[in-house]
């Protein structure tokens, strides 16, 4: 099984490399950047929920309106 995962692994890394560079541009745009951003999108929402969990927020010490 790993085999045949590194050999079409090995393939499509040969396909990707003799690409030509539109092609390559189309590809990073089209796959890396949203997973950048689903990537960033799940750091920022988790380091929130630690946040809230383990520290007050700055607002927090702040007097209320009365």
């Amino acid at each position: 099984m790993f085999a045949g995962l590194a050999d079409w692994w090995d393939s499509a890394e040969l396909w990707l490399a003799q690409a030509s560079f539109p092609v390559q541009f189309v590809l990073v745009m089209a796959v890396v950047v949203p997973l950048c951003l689903v990537a960033a999108w799940a750091i920022d929402k988790l380091v929130e929920r630690f946040a809230r969990r383990f520290g007050p927020a700055r607002d927090d010490d702040r007097p209320g309106p009365s």
